[in-house]
């Protein structure tokens, strides 16, 4: 069994040190599902939830969530998250909602898809909550987890442009 990183040799929950780790492209999907009434969703659809446009709602609270992680999970590193998406689709018995949360960073970006993914589901339950007592959130997972090196250009223009700056 692999050991948890986040657990000191003295027992203590610990944050990683991931300083000497090289920076990587991260990039992370989570998704989960929403149960909702068929008279729910055509309220949605017509923009007739009392509290506004829901899923319009679900989206920004999604992504204002994916960047609090830090704050929400204690062993969290800050990220500098260049790229949240939420996407929120309608089925015939509710909605799907995905996350996609991207960074240029030493750690990992899964637990900002995974809260930004989280939040969307309970912002829709909570602006339904009215009209739909049989709501039921599930199967929040961690879809796909990316790394890849991070490249970078050199060409004569940027070695021109750093030189001409130092002069300055």
């Amino acid at each position: 069994m692999k050991r948890l990183t986040h657990i000191g040799s003295d027992g203590r929950a610990q944050m990683v040190d991931v300083s000497a780790k090289p920076l990587s492209i991260r990039r992370a999907v989570a998704r989960g599902n929403i149960r909702l009434r068929r008279e729910t969703l055509d309220l949605i659809a017509r923009d007739q939830i009392a509290k506004g446009n829901v899923f319009a709602t679900a989206r920004i609270a999604g992504i204002q969530a994916a960047k609090q992680t830090a704050q929400l999970i204690p062993l969290c590193h800050t990220l500098p998250l260049g790229q949240v998406n939420i996407d929120i689709v309608a089925s015939r018995d509710g909605a799907k909602v995905k996350c996609t949360a991207q960074t240029i960073a030493q750690t990992g970006v899964e637990m900002e898809a995974l809260v930004g993914v989280t939040v969307a589901l309970l912002t829709i339950y909570d602006m339904c909550k009215a009209v739909d007592k049989d709501m039921i959130i599930s199967d929040v997972q961690l879809f796909e987890k990316t790394k890849s090196a991070v490249t970078t250009v050199h060409d004569r223009h940027s070695e021109k442009t750093r030189r001409s700056s130092r002069r300055r």
